[in-house]
């Protein structure tokens, strides 16, 4: 992944409050689409200039192609409030993040954790983020429904990790039951992005706890039953179960890993 620094000058008199709209806007609908990745982005003003450091997938994250419908209404938007278009200068490759997918996978999947903040959706060869404005909008022009499945999906691992209230249980539910919101949600997503991509789509299932290995080496697909989902060998190390029907896979408990 990438950081690069936009700059936003002023053309005409405005004011403090009509800028801040108007950028954190362009920000929102270019983080719906996926072109920018994180959740918080610091606007510094100085020199009569207005700047902010993002995360992005590639080097071509903000290229027009990839706008939405909303991110051109937004850029729009900047004009209104007496803004230039962004002037965009790549500061170089973030070394904490992981490199964005560029091959077309033969199967990818839905998976995050409190510690991503790349997208979801992952190329099931080598597991590597593939941008979501590579794919066709999954709902109303863009990919915000997959990003609010995903930050919900990472404050419910964030709960269940920390350990420390009674919330950590039913946020463990969401993310290891077939039968939660969350699932049925990010299940019915990961469809969708299957129908528009014609390539198979996989939910990665959560799993932790369980009374023994030898009964989570047998343990059925939770959706459907079946016994025939264990794998000779894991997927990409991670991966000891995987229902084609169900498009689901997961892994043996970490607590028995």
């Amino acid at each position: 992944m990438f950081v690069t620094e936009l700059r936003f000058e002023c053309f005409a008199d405005t004011t403090i409050e009509i800028v801040e709209k108007a950028i954190n806007a362009f920000l929102e609908a270019l983080r719906a689409n996926g072109q920018i990745l994180g959740r918080e982005f610091a606007i510094a003003f100085n020199d009569g200039e207005f700047r902010v450091r993002l995360l992005l997938p590639e080097k071509t994250s903000l290229a027009n192609r990839y706008h939405s419908p909303w991110v051109k209404v937004t850029l729009a938007g900047l004009t209104t409030a007496k803004l230039l278009a962004p002037r965009e200068k790549l500061i170089g490759q973030d070394i904490n993040s992981e490199v964005s997918s560029t091959d077309t996978p033969s199967w990818q999947l839905l998976y995050t954790s409190y510690v991503h903040m790349c997208s979801p959706l992952r190329n099931g060869d080598n597991l590597l983020p593939i941008p979501l404005y590579q794919l066709p909008a999954t709902f109303n022009g863009d990919h915000k429904r997959i990003i609010k499945w995903q930050t919900e999906w990472q404050a419910c691992d964030e709960l269940q990790m920390a350990a420390a209230t009674k919330a950590e249980f039913a946020a463990l539910d969401e993310i290891t039951q077939v039968d939660s919101d969350l699932f049925r949600r990010g299940w019915d997503l990961r469809g969708r992005i299957e129908f528009l991509t014609q390539i198979p789509t996989y939910y990665y299932l959560y799993r932790v706890g369980g009374e023994s290995l030898q009964t989570e080496l047998a343990r059925p697909c939770p959706r459907c039953g079946s016994l025939d989902w264990k794998l000779e060998q894991p997927l990409l190390d991670m991966f000891h179960f995987r229902c084609e029907p169900c498009r689901i896979v997961s892994n043996i408990s970490w607590d028995h890993q």
